[in-house]
């Protein structure tokens, strides 16, 4: 049986074939939502009372469900960016200041063996 997304000319003997566009609508049962409706969500810098409101919610109720969590905590902001905000300036062990000689000398020695592109997911997924 001849394939239908392909054509052939018998007199100048080319084929071509027709290609598909991936489209957001073609893919049934994906999980492709937007993270929130972003209407009359803030947007730009946190202020200190959000961090505050964000960061006392988490100490009462805990890490997770990030989706739900704004309207929860009484923030008019995404999951996302709550959990943004939560990950790489609240939390607790987020670790700030300046390198010690040790980490540096660790550093130095993980990029000679490993280089820039795996140094980088390393330090950031354990967080050295």
């Amino acid at each position: 049986m001849r394939n239908p997304s392909s054509t052939t000319t018998t007199a100048a003997t080319t084929t071509t074939k027709t290609k598909v566009k991936n489209n957001s609508n073609n893919n049934i049962g994906s999980n492709n939502s937007p993270c929130c409706n972003k209407v009359g969500l803030k947007r730009g810098p946190w202020t200190p009372e959000e961090d505050e409101v964000l960061a006392n919610y988490i100490k009462k109720e805990g890490e997770g469900r990030w989706r739900t969590l704004p309207k929860r905590a009484g923030l008019l902001r995404c999951g996302k960016s709550c959990r943004l905000r939560w990950m790489n300036y609240l939390r607790p062990s987020v670790k700030r200041g300046h390198i010690a000689p040790d980490e540096e000398d660790l550093i130095l020695r993980l990029h000679r063996l490993l280089g820039n592109r795996y140094l980088y997911h390393l330090l950031f997924r354990f967080r050295i």
